[in-house]
């Protein structure tokens, strides 16, 4: 016979219902005493019947169970009022900065010069205020920006014109060594004077040669 699935809900039949309290109590508390043995675990079981009669089991001491068990659900309150606290906290800082982050959007149209229909004169004033201030601000920014580009480029200049005049030394020094070295290798041209003296050679009769001789200059 085919035993059908039992459904969850209270015996009407108070033979019944004392029976199968009976039965799946002695289940519960066997259970429970293989639970403890079979796996080492700390268990504690507490039943009453519908007429209010106490059936527990424990597989050390009931009373230290309880006590364990008061401890562990006190630490999980603190530590859960504790999360909820921090949860709170975050969301009214949550909160304070949406509305700060909306106070800046519309600080930001109004310097962007939308959203003024509005605006009151003092407010229009405050934002023109606020504007100069902070074109004062970006012109000083801006000539402190230049006058350290200027410094750069003129420290730069230097360097570059300190190389020029080291190349340049450097250059010279060679030219010079280069033109001791041609004189020093053409000495003979210079001291001979036979390139630019001129030769008296007379070749014929020797009338002639006299001749030529006593002739005028």
């Amino acid at each position: 016979m085919v035993r059908g699935k039992t459904q969850m809900r209270r015996i009407e039949n108070a033979t019944s219902r004392q029976v199968t309290f009976s039965k799946r109590r002695n289940g519960l508390l066997k259970k429970a005493f293989e639970l403890s043995v079979l796996c080492d675990a700390e268990v504690g079981l507490i039943i009453f019947s519908p007429r209010s009669k106490l059936y527990e089991f424990a597989s050390s001491s009931m009373q230290e169970t309880i006590d364990r068990y008061r401890r562990h659900t006190k630490d999980n309150q603190t530590i859960n009022k504790s999360v909820e606290q921090n949860m709170q906290h975050l969301r009214h800082e949550a909160a304070n900065m949406m509305k700060k982050i909306e106070l800046l959007e519309v600080s930001k149209r109004k310097l962007l010069g939308e959203s003024l229909g509005a605006c009151s004169l003092d407010e229009l004033q405050q934002i023109e205020q606020q504007l100069e201030s902070s074109v004062i601000k970006i012109r000083a920014r801006k000539t402190q920006v230049f006058k350290e580009q200027i410094d750069k480029l003129k420290e730069k200049e230097k360097a570059l014109v300190a190389e020029n005049a080291r190349l340049c030394e450097k250059c010279g020094i060679q030219l010079q060594q280069g033109a001791n070295e041609h004189r020093e290798i053409s000495p003979y041209e210079e001291s001979n004077p036979s390139s630019d003296v001129e030769t008296e050679l007379f070749i014929g009769p020797p009338e002639r040669r006299a001749k030529r001789l006593t002739l005028p200059t």
